[in-house]
């Protein structure tokens, strides 16, 4: 409309000028005034139009500023009933917890080439049968007892996020004397605890990973268990974590003695432990160091004794795809043997109460090839420091001097989520007197992640 207005504006203003020019009777002023005139009207149309363009671009760019902020405030009130502040979660409807649900299905194929431990699955070389013994060999299994479940919730309060997580698995009882808890007679599994806790302000209250336990800075291993000489437990726990970035993340804790000597059952923990930890954050890797004082007691005598440890790991990166692992622990054996895994349990000597003094150690590399393949190469090693000739070896010939094993493992996923895991194993186990058992496996896995 206002182009055709122009048009006739601009016709208009020609035939003025024509019928002035043909006017024989006109003088020059009046074809002056007539001409001063047009171009009024020729300038007042222009302002016109160039007022209404920009009237025209202002409502365009108003409405689009419009639209984008509606956007803004329907996509973040969708997020505030649908998106939850930890990652893959969602809000409880109603309400500002976050819930994040996750686990993974898996099942392990286990074939020994030599002897296999009774009553378990995965490896555990500290009861591995002796050469003595004359064992079966070749033994099979299949299992799906490892998959588990958890759930993570994080609340928003005035001073920090309070968070909770269960979780648990059906591999409860493995090695009990129960055939249907171990899943042999038909496809039952008992339910197993293995995380519940609440966080808020630094402190944690329940049941998870030990502070005297380095799980972050452990190699990756198709065996469920691992290799021997590190720290490997879950007890209940009140733990508080003070972090500063700059310095070192420090933690102390006290938490749910073992259960006493196992030489004797039905013993009990005389006192909860404490644990005294401090983990520091560099560019290409971390440093955690770690102590305990720990009591076990001899329920028959009564007789207790007081055991210390210490832990050094890490993890460094060494290029782009190579992390290498190392841990170092030093402990006074509890009576799960779990301060340091493939030590012995205390045991009585005379009427003393009498501590296996082990050394503990695991390295690890693991190398990323690709977003697909990935492999690491662990081993790890539990060794007793008393002497062969001492009254704590002489005290029973069936514990173990050493044990030590090797894993070489390789990861595929094919597609998000999903892992198919080879590993081969070799094992040993020395007692005081000599003798050994002799573990070699393939342990194939394949495993489904939901998160």
């Amino acid at each position: 409309m206002k182009v055709n207005k122009l048009v006739l504006t601009l016709l208009a203003a020609g035939m003025g000028v024509g019928l002035v020019s043909g006017a024989h009777a006109a003088t020059d002023a009046e074809r002056m005034a007539a001409l001063e005139k047009q171009l009024q009207m020729l300038q007042k149309e222009l302002a016109d139009l160039k007022a209404d363009a920009a009237v025209t671009k202002k409502e365009a760019a108003t409405k689009k500023e419009v639209a984008d902020l509606n956007d803004q405030v329907v996509l973040q009130g969708k997020e505030s009933v649908v998106g939850g502040d930890l990652p893959n979660s969602f809000r409880m409807p109603g309400s500002e917890t976050s819930v994040h649900i996750y686990g993974y299905g898996e099942i392990n194929l286990i074939h020994d080439f030599e002897s296999s431990v009774p009553g378990d699955y995965f490896t555990y070389t500290q009861f591995q049968p002796l050469r003595s013994t004359n064992p079966s060999k070749g033994n099979m299994r299949l299992t799906a007892q490892t998959s588990r479940i958890g759930i993570e919730t994080q609340t928003p309060t005035p001073i920090g996020p309070f968070n909770t997580k269960i979780e648990a698995d059906f591999y409860g009882n493995a090695a009990g004397p129960s055939a249907d808890a171990n899943g042999l007679t038909n496809n039952s599994a008992m339910f197993r605890l293995r995380h519940v806790y609440g966080e808020y302000a630094g402190f944690l209250i329940g049941q998870t990973w030990s502070t005297f336990m380095d799980g972050d800075n452990l190699p990756e291993t198709v065996d469920f268990n691992g290799p021997p000489g590190a720290t490997f437990t879950r007890p209940v726990q009140i733990r508080y974590t003070y972090n500063k970035p700059d310095v070192a993340k420090f933690q102390i804790a006290v938490e749910n003695p073992t259960t006493g000597s196992a030489s004797v059952t039905g013993a009990r923990g005389q006192a909860p432990s404490l644990v005294l930890r401090a983990d520091k954050t560099f560019a290409s890797g971390v440093l955690s160091v770690r102590a305990i004082r720990h009591v076990e007691i001899d329920s028959a005598s009564g007789n207790s004794a007081v055991g210390y440890g210490y832990g050094v790991s890490g993890s460094y990166k060494l290029t782009e795809d190579l992390t290498g692992f190392a841990q170092y622990t030093r402990a006074d054996s509890d009576s799960f043997t779990s301060l340091v895994v493939g030590s012995n349990a205390p045991t009585m000597i005379g009427n003393d109460l009498t501590m296996d003094r082990t050394h503990g150690v695991v390295l690890g590399l693991t190398n990323v090839f690709n977003p697909q393949w990935r492999a690491t190469l662990a081993y790890g090693r539990a060794e007793s420091r008393w002497d062969d000739t001492s009254a704590y070896a002489l005290s029973s010939a069936g514990m173990n001097k050493s044990v030590s094993q090797w894993h070489l493992n390789f990861y595929y996923t094919p597609i998000k989520n999903i892992d198919l895991g080879l590993e081969l194993i070799k094992g040993t186990r020395t007692t005081f007197t000599n003798d050994y058992g002799d573990l070699s496996r393939v342990n194939l896995q394949a495993r489904y992640t939901f998160n």
